[in-house]
């Protein structure tokens, strides 16, 4: 896998964390730039962190699924690509963007907008690819479009998260398809 398609997958899976960010943007304070930072630095950590925990699984079954690998690959960022274009074009508005941001929902969200990125770490543990250089690009782009998110959020308004998901969606359902393609031996 090269660098370029890790980097594209690092921004497709910051898509979740950016539409929240911007969404969390909208509603802090101006002055709250420790929140703000924070919150971007949890969004990335749990992006590094869940790729990890996904590959580790993976790699425990390998042997029995190997055959199947690319089907497995193409099948999951399918899924979540589908489930991100679906999220944004839903018309559901979270409530909970008005609501107080503490550690605590600082962390729910993270782990929520992450777990993609678990099942992503899954298809890695079948590709050739270095899980830690991976993982950190995802967790340092999380970071840096959680942060532009957040700042921008007073000014970009609501719609652009959908945008953002749908975006995000497509990238991982492209690469996803890439891989199957590979695989099989349509493309080189």
């Amino acid at each position: 896998m090269s660098l370029i398609e890790i980097i594209l997958i690092s921004a497709g899976l910051a898509m979740d964390a950016f539409g929240v960010s911007i969404g969390k943007g909208l509603t802090m304070p101006v002055g709250e730039n420790g929140r703000k930072v924070t919150l971007a630095f949890l969004f990335g950590l749990f992006q590094f962190l869940m790729p990890l925990i996904g590959w580790l699984i993976g790699r425990q079954f390998i042997d029995v699924i190997a055959d199947w690998d690319h089907w497995i690959i193409f099948g999951l960022r399918g899924y979540l690509g589908i489930a991100m274009i679906r999220e944004g074009l839903s018309d559901d508005d979270e409530d909970d963007d008005k609501t107080f941001l503490g550690v605590w929902e600082m962390m729910m969200l993270s782990v929520a907008t992450s777990l993609d990125a678990m099942a992503v770490g899954l298809t890695f543990a079948f590709l050739p690819i270095n899980v830690w250089e991976a993982s950190a690009t995802i967790g340092v782009i999380t970071f840096g479009i959680s942060l532009v998110g957040i700042y921008l959020g007073k000014f970009m308004g609501r719609f652009v998260g959908k945008y953002a998901d749908i975006i995000g969606g497509g990238v991982l359902i492209l690469i996803g398809t890439k891989i199957l393609l590979q695989h099989l031996g349509i493309i080189e």
